[in-house]
């Protein structure tokens, strides 16, 4: 049994997935990128559109409608492990599967009569905002498209579906639980980092608006300092560093992702990175398989019970390592 069965064993526990709560009172109205959606009384029945959405309605107890099928990490059945045991715990037919794309399938959509649309973590354009709003009220992302951290994400859902009260504990209860699962390897908090990939003929740098950099440093991790000169900020996903300017990525550890092993492993044997005193040592901390980069890319509160100790193990055994 993975770790993933524990997630619904916890928040079950907790009483997160135990019944209905108390709702807020509506309509409520919610401000987002594409201006304002009232939503005028508790959704019933909830579609959910992009990435990581299905996880913030699944683990604040409200099974949706209709999902996005997830090729990444998502199996045959287009559904995250860790989403597919939250389902298996609710039981009852799964939720229509909805076509993947670029574009939303309306009539998908349309036919699966959802009182409420929830694109909270998403990079849905206006016209595509608009046509779904005609469907029901959408909620889209705020902010920057794909930048949200999973603590908004679960409290903007917990506004639109009326359990405020119910995201706030389970955002409390899950930075609880990464703290303490920090808490168990000395010395973690406080590693600077790199996180980087090899894309297009150079090296792509997370930079402060990527996921996996802003949960890095939830942990306790320290955005590398010389990345400031190299051209790292918050205002980007990533930024490209020339093969030949490898050397000027100093930090503790470096950190990256693969889907597979022999792509890690030729990676890393690459001179440009071989070279590097971080990889030398074994400072290095390469989290490998699809369903492993999805559980962190971005995480989630349900993906976080699923895939964390493995993760920051990983991290710890690099840092343990840095010279």
């Amino acid at each position: 049994m993975r770790i993933g069965m524990r997630a619904v064993l916890v928040l079950s526990m907790s009483g997160v997935l135990a019944g209905p709560a108390l709702a807020q009172d509506f309509p409520v109205t919610i401000e987002h990128a594409y201006g304002q959606t009232t939503i005028e009384a508790q959704p019933e029945r909830v579609a959910t559109w992009a990435w990581g959405n299905t996880d913030a309605v699944l683990s604040l107890g409200v099974k949706p409608v209709a999902i996005p099928f997830i090729s990444y990490g998502g199996g045959d059945n287009g559904i995250h492990p860790w989403a597919e045991e939250a389902l298996e715990a609710m039981g009852g037919e799964l939720p229509a599967i909805l076509a993947e794309g670029d574009e939303p399938p309306y009539e998908q959509i349309l036919a699966a009569d959802p009182d409420v649309i929830i694109a909270v973590y998403s990079g849905i354009t206006e016209e595509q905002y608009e046509r779904l709003s005609q469907i029901a009220p959408t909620v889209a992302y705020q902010g920057v498209a794909w930048s949200a951290p999973w603590q908004e994400v679960t409290r903007a859902v917990g506004q639109a579906l009326g359990l405020p009260e119910e995201a706030e504990t389970l955002v409390a209860e899950t930075e609880q639980f990464v703290a303490d699962t920090v808490a168990q390897h000395e010395g973690l908090a406080g590693t600077t980092f790199i996180g980087l990939n090899d894309y297009d003929g150079s090296l792509a740098i997370y930079a402060g608006l990527d996921s996996r950099v802003k949960f890095l440093t939830d942990l306790g991790l320290i955005y590398a300092p010389s990345l400031d000169e190299l051209g790292g900020d918050d205002e980007n996903f990533y930024f490209s560093v020339s093969y030949e300017n490898a050397d000027q990525l100093v930090s503790d550890i470096l950190v990256s992702y693969y889907e597979n092993q022999a792509d890690s492993d030729e990676f890393f044997a690459a001179p440009y990175i071989a070279r590097l005193p971080q990889t030398q040592a074994g400072a290095y901390a390469s989290i490998v398989g699809v369903e492993e980069v999805a559980a962190v890319s971005p995480p989630s509160a349900l993906s976080l019970r699923w895939g964390l100790e493995d993760y920051v193990a990983e991290l710890a055994a690099a840092a343990e390592k840095a010279e």
